[in-house]
């Protein structure tokens, strides 16, 4: 059974349905699964100031923050976030930021990783977003599974690189994350068994 962390970040919750649905895929594998979100960086007054903020906020006060040992954990990770301006959010790279240990050690090589991303417009930076990232785990040795075209549902919501939405998600789009949960958790598995 591969163990997989869902990492990640959402102001509003398009990204954290997104996150729900790769978890439901991974679990659909036979993959276990730690579900967690890093750590808010915005002030309380940012919060407060946007409705669907506040709301996400408090409606998921209850999931646990990441912490470096669930990198530790996984064979694979499949990380989450927003769109900032085409690239990854502060709240997502202040945690990639502290892995440095991790990495140093060589404990973040070798594991199956891959990206999912939201963003409000069609244009807003969903590939080039998921692909910063894969600079990130280049630089770990990690094992980049992007979705490609390996799934009719692909074709619809048109990025090979991973799951991404424009704006709330549709069901078409949680049913391509949902497939990138059980893709990233198959082949961490196959990785595992062909290690044992």
């Amino acid at each position: 059974m591969a163990k997989v962390a869902v990492v990640y970040y959402s102001a509003t919750g398009n990204v954290y349905k997104l996150a729900r649905a790769v978890e439901e895929g991974a679990k659909e594998a036979g993959a276990e699964v730690r579900f967690r979100k890093v750590r808010e960086l915005a002030p309380e007054e940012a919060i407060k100031s946007n409705q669907g903020w506040s709301d996400h906020a408090l409606m998921t006060e209850d999931v646990p923050e990441a912490q470096l040992d669930d990198l530790e954990w996984a064979d694979a990770y499949i990380f989450g976030t927003p769109t900032r301006f085409g690239n990854v959010s502060s709240q997502l790279k202040q945690f990639m930021d502290t892995t440095g240990g991790l990495w140093f050690q060589g404990k973040l090589a070798d594991r199956v990783v891959g990206v999912f991303t939201s963003a409000s417009t069609l244009h807003g930076g969903q590939e080039t977003t998921i692909a910063s990232l894969f600079n990130v785990f280049a630089h770990w040795g990690a094992i980049i599974v992007p979705l490609g075209y390996t799934n009719e549902a692909i074709f619809t919501t048109g990025n090979p690189y991973g799951a991404s939405s424009t704006g709330e998600p549709t069901e078409e789009e949680l049913a391509v994350a949902r497939y990138q949960g059980r893709r990233i958790a198959e082949k961490a598995e196959a990785l595992a068994r062909s290690r044992a």
